[in-house]
């Protein structure tokens, strides 16, 4: 070969890396999910040459948001679900959930501060009335479940990034000395009753946290004591929100914020505190579709300097389209995913992926689940049933993985930490894709039909053909 047509072949591969093109793509692995049928390789099925008019072309080179990872919350029932297995069975789900490479790939989590609406009871690290030194500062009660928990993750993933937010602060920093903010009605009302006066609800758009400097000062220090008790046991927490569902009054642990009131609290007294903890801050975690709610704390001139991304649920999403058009260079984060009803169905599986789908193409970096593991019923402490990845019949001592482990597993299998989004076009539109750090892509795509659906898609110069099963979830890797 000639030094010039060396010089061209060269010049042509790193074009190839540049872009994140390959060459050639040699290798397919195919998977799909189905009601009746999970996780079930579909070997053959697919022809690396097809001469068929594609659906749908990955457009490599036009990349979008980088991919932090997947994870769920670390929840005190959680803990207690899976603390009535088999030490052998639940090592076998800590595996499966965090292992790199294994099963789901979990490599980032949420976990709360203190108590939240699915903790065996309410409860705070300081409970003594005054005590603004936090000379009382205890985490005792997490050494009974969320530590447990925590590092039986951390015994398979030892990288696995965590970040928290408080539902409540202790009780006497609020102004109606409660956790709560509102009264059960309704069929909680006759299951359940949280001692809360009518005179002491709080409503949305108010401060029930006591808007003083000590109050301030306290709070933000017990910030930097459960970062530092957790380091003590060999946990590191890397970021932390403010508060959970900031504008959301609940009859379980709560606490309603202004943003005005939330800009004072991060750029005053918590975002020094947590510089020097060397913790970061993302905003929410934020459950409006009011943008303007997070504009005051990105472009407030203090609060805005601390401030690393925003964590958006449940009504949240619908803000997210506009702050990610406004604030293209923000990361976002999908903080806790809609909980369902505790059947845990084929249904809810596919409008979680409909969530899913919205998240990401409206620039999400992370998307956690919420329930890891539940108890058969899935009820919280206040009457709530929920879904979860995993249902324990603590009767039988056995367990299962629902449907949404499934869903989450088809994209956190495959699309690893650094991963980039990838634009597509076409008519068929049902699908997430991304490239890998490797190089290697990832596709993503529902059948939401009833018949057997043609995906033909273009990658470089190659083009893949394949029939979707019906009412279908597929991950294609193509390396």
């Amino acid at each position: 070969m000639k030094i010039s047509q060396k010089i061209k072949l060269l010049t042509l591969l790193f074009l190839f890396q540049l872009t994140g093109i390959k060459a050639q793509y040699s290798k397919v692995e195919w998977v799909s999910t189905t009601e009746k049928s999970q996780w079930e390789k579909q070997i053959g099925k697919i022809s690396k040459q097809s001469t068929d008019k594609p659906n749908v072309e990955l457009l490599v080179n036009k990349t979008l948001q980088t991919v932090d990872g997947f994870g769920a919350c670390f929840n005190e029932l959680g803990w207690t679900s899976l603390a009535a297995l088999s030490e052998k069975d639940r090592n076998s789900i800590m595996k499966e959930l965090f292992a790199p490479n294994q099963g789901a790939n979990f490599n980032i989590c949420r976990m709360p501060v203190g108590a939240n609406d699915f903790s065996r009871d309410c409860y705070s690290y300081n409970e003594t009335e005054g005590d603004f030194g936090m000379a009382h500062f205890s985490i005792a009660n997490d050494q009974e479940t969320l530590i447990p928990f925590i590092k039986a993750a951390l015994k398979f993933n030892s990288k696995l990034k965590l970040w928290a937010s408080p539902w409540s602060p202790p009780s006497w920093m609020k102004w109606n000395k409660h956790y709560a903010c509102a009264i059960p009605n309704g069929s909680l009302a006759k299951n359940f009753q949280n001692s809360l006066p009518s005179d002491k609800q709080g409503k949305e758009g108010t401060n029930m946290f006591i808007q003083e400097d000590k109050y301030f000062k306290s709070y933000a220090l017990y910030f930097s004591k459960f970062i530092q008790e957790y380091r003590k046991n060999g946990i590191n927490i890397s970021t932390v929100m403010p508060q959970n569902e900031f504008n959301s009054c609940q009859i379980f642990p709560s606490c309603t914020w202004t943003a005005k009131a939330l800009a004072e609290f991060i750029g005053v007294y918590l975002g020094p505190e947590m510089k020097i903890q060397n913790v970061e801050i993302m905003f929410g975690t934020m459950e409006r579709p009011n943008k303007a709610l997070v504009d005051t704390i990105l472009n407030d001139s203090k609060a805005g300097n601390y401030i690393k991304g925003v964590g958006f649920q449940w009504a949240g999403k619908n803000a997210i389209p506009s702050i990610h058009k406004n604030y293209p260079q923000l990361k976002l984060y999908q903080s806790e995913q809609e909980c369902g009803d505790s059947k845990n169905d084929w249904t809810y599986c596919c409008y979680t992926w409909d969530l899913m789908k919205h998240y990401f193409t409206n620039g999400v970096s992370a998307y956690m689940y919420w329930n890891i593991s539940l108890e058969k019923g899935g009820y919280s402490r206040w009457g709530w049933q929920q879904n979860s990845l995993v249902t324990v019949d603590v009767a039988a001592k056995t367990y299962h993985y629902n449907y949404e482990y499934y869903l989450m597993k088809h994209l956190s299998h495959y699309v690893k930490p650094g991963a980039k989004m990838i634009q597509t076009s076409g008519q068929f539109n049902n699908l997430l894709a991304f490239v890998n750090p490797d190089k290697s892509i990832v596709l993503v795509a529902q059948n939401e039909s009833n018949e057997l659906q043609k995906l033909t898609f273009k990658l470089g110069k190659n083009t893949f053909s394949g029939e979707l099963k019906p009412q279908s979830f597929n991950t294609i890797l193509i390396k």
